[in-house]
């Protein structure tokens, strides 16, 4: 006998979406507090330094989310930096869900989206104070644009950037 109910594994979907999609707001909710709490200032702000607008797809950006079950356990977003450039924002993986490569994977997403709108490269800048996103982007092929041997908090935003290869725009556009 077979059954209908999905397997617990089921891989995460990913969707496209607003910023005012209502399953946003609990992710940018925690990214705010956890900004809060390592920096010490009302992070809030900072998320909504851009307009919602830059990431939609009329103004270059995208957003994404992976979706569990329907519940949204990641997520993040890039804006257009200039006509070469994608600029990767507000990654995310909900604090009940880390440890398992979702962020690797949200990256990875938004990277294919960037290359079939036509961006040759991504950049992003990330705290001096969340040495898990250091480690994330040095893991996925990222090169610093700063002095990795000196204290982060000398530097302050720390960026980074990588370019796209070729195939990745190509990749995207076969697994749609």
């Amino acid at each position: 006998m077979t059954s209908l109910t999905p397997p617990l594994s089921a891989e995460p979907t990913v969707v496209h979406v607003t910023v005012d999609d209502p399953r946003v707001r609990p992710l940018l909710r925690e990214l705010g507090e956890e900004y809060t709490s390592r920096y010490g200032i009302d992070a809030h702000a900072e998320l909504a330094r851009y307009p919602d607008e830059e990431f939609t797809a009329s103004y270059g950006g995208v957003l994404l989310l992976l979706l569990e079950h329907g519940e949204p356990i990641a997520g993040g977003a890039f804006r257009r930096y200039d006509e070469a450039t994608a600029e990767l924002k507000r990654i995310w993986t909900h604090s009940a869900h880390r440890r398992r490569g979702l962020a690797r994977r949200v990256v990875a997403a938004l990277e294919r989206e960037a290359g079939v709108r036509g961006y040759r490269r991504v950049c992003l800048t990330t705290g001096p104070r969340q040495p898990e996103a250091v480690g994330l982007y040095l893991a996925t092929g990222y090169t610093p644009l700063f002095d990795t041997e000196a204290d982060p908090e000398s530097i302050g935003p720390l960026p980074f950037e990588k370019q796209l290869s070729e195939g990745t725009a190509t990749a995207t556009a076969i697994d749609r």
